[in-house]
């Protein structure tokens, strides 16, 4: 069984969500042109000043995704 993994990138300062809801756009496209599977890019608001942008990949494509686009961090899905 292929586990999931959350890539993460971490934004911070008053235009954290801004950043991060155009990070996860960026990686769906990324996604889409490198035509790799993807389970969910999307963006969340920790704190005011606290977003994340992620996408949820299988085990098996995680390097493709970590050495193309340098996520901060990790964890399982």
């Amino acid at each position: 069984m292929n586990r999931k993994l959350k890539l993460i990138w971490d934004f911070r300062g008053l235009d954290a969500q801004k950043t991060a809801e155009h990070q996860s756009i960026h990686l769906k496209e990324f996604a889409l042109k490198e035509k790799l599977h993807f389970y969910e890019s999307t963006f969340k608001q920790l704190s005011e000043t606290h977003s994340i942008a992620f996408i949820t990949v299988d085990e098996i494509d995680m390097k493709i995704y970590r050495d193309a686009l340098k996520p901060h961090r990790g964890e399982l899905a």
